[in-house]
């Protein structure tokens, strides 16, 4: 045992079943252990290295911003704050930005949001769907229509009803009279990245606006370039608006930074949504502070410059490709949507002592390629935005080997 894994031992609480390796440091697409090793990364931080490891234009704009000013509490207004709402407003359509830490208090936020808007009717009910991931607060295992991540934290924040994902009848028939939003990921990425469809988002758009519910897209990891577009759903359709938006993840290369985009279409008695939360009823000590936020400045910058959409989109193709060209089995699908990709395993074809989506990356990781696990059977492909297809190449040449040492590919 390394002195590192001891150290977590002894004094790191154990929520994490931690992959047995130590990184030390990265650059681009690769990181390296404390032994030099080197490892292709094709996890980018669970989808939130956009830009791969020390991109150094990011690390220029958090060094110098935190030689000039690091936090003042949201007390007070600062540039690169404001700066970067404006930005994301203009990504995403009129609206406005709150700004937070992380996806799940980015949700905490919508989830917020939905249970003020409906106070006026008596209104609280939000519709979520089986297979989705809404964050770790009690209010996103609430959310989240897993049960595995529920076990013994009950009793449970009450309100939420699951359906089964792309059901719009399902939907139809939870959505009663005490129902105020819906809630759901244009892309599931923890259920093991299951684009939705056109119609489904377009069906779930028009129950909204014929029952007076708040349509809000949980985007923390589809979001921001990921799919190939700025807005994971425009992927999929670029012709539903939603009423409220959450995003972390690859927003600032790694920096802590979530938020969240409430339009301003929706109006009620009380005005505009976008100013329903107003000044008392939401808040955070860190958020939007001027490090994190001239950090997604730079990283929105460099997507729009050097057209990193485009290569998401190009390139996401090409890695999808690839993959499907692998045999099957052990490989029964492969599902993608830009540089989110998912090889979903045949579990008969693949034994060994863990789940088949663990013993892969796990072989994977033993080979210098990490990957990132989903469920018991599905494998995520989440490189960077700017990755080559050097690297691509590289990391399908290297998933082949691992899927031969299970005897089960010729």
């Amino acid at each position: 045992m390394s002195k590192l894994s001891a150290d977590y031992s002894d004094f790191v609480i154990p929520t994490y079943g931690r992959f047995d390796l130590d990184l030390e440091r990265g650059e681009g697409c690769r990181v390296w252990d404390f032994d030099g090793r080197e490892y292709l990364d094709f996890g980018a931080g669970i989808a939130v290295c956009s830009l791969g490891h020390s991109h150094p234009e990011v690390t220029a704009a958090i060094s110098n911003q935190a030689a000039r000013l690091v936090h003042t509490s949201n007390l007070y207004r600062t540039a690169p704050q404001a700066a970067l709402a404006r930005r994301l407003v203009e990504i995403t359509g009129p609206g406005k930005i709150f700004f937070c830490n992380s996806g799940a208090e980015a949700n905490e936020g919508l989830i917020k949001l939905a249970r003020r808007f409906g106070s006026a009717t008596g209104r609280h009910r939000i519709v979520t769907f089986e297979g989705s991931f809404h964050g770790r607060t009690m209010a996103g295992i609430s959310a989240t229509g897993q049960d595995k991540v529920k076990k013994d934290f009950g009793p449970l924040l009450e309100g939420f009803h699951h359906v089964p994902f792309g059901d719009l009848d399902a939907v139809r028939a939870a959505a009663g009279e005490g129902t105020v939003a819906i809630l759901v990921e244009p892309v599931q990425g923890e259920g093991g990245i299951h684009p939705s469809t056109a119609p489904f988002l377009r069906g779930l758009r028009a129950l909204c606006d014929e029952r007076g519910l708040l349509l809000l897209f949980d985007e923390v990891q589809c979001g921001l370039g990921r799919t190939g577009d700025w807005c994971g759903w425009h992927s999929i359709t670029p012709d539903v608006e939603p009423d409220g938006v959450s995003w972390a993840k690859g927003i600032a290369n790694g920096f802590p930074l979530g938020a969240f985009w409430i339009s301003s279409k929706c109006v009620d008695s009380r005005g505009p949504l976008s100013d329903l939360l107003g000044p008392g009823s939401h808040g955070t000590t860190y958020g939007g502070n001027p490090v994190s936020c001239s950090a997604g400045l730079k990283v929105l910058e460099i997507i729009e410059r050097d057209d990193l959409l485009g290569n998401a989109r190009e390139l996401g193709r090409y890695l999808a490709d690839s993959l499907r060209a692998l045999p099957s089995p052990p490989i029964k699908e492969v599902r993608s949507i830009g540089l989110m990709v998912g090889v979903q395993l045949e579990a008969d074809s693949l034994k060994g002592p863990k789940t088949p989506a663990l013993e892969v990356v796990t072989r994977a990781m033993q080979a210098g390629l990490l990957l990132i696990p989903a469920g018991e059977t599905v494998v995520r492909f989440l490189p960077p935005l700017n990755v080559s297809r050097e690297e691509i190449d590289k990391a399908v040449a290297t998933f082949r080997e691992v899927l031969r040492t299970f005897h089960a590919v010729e």
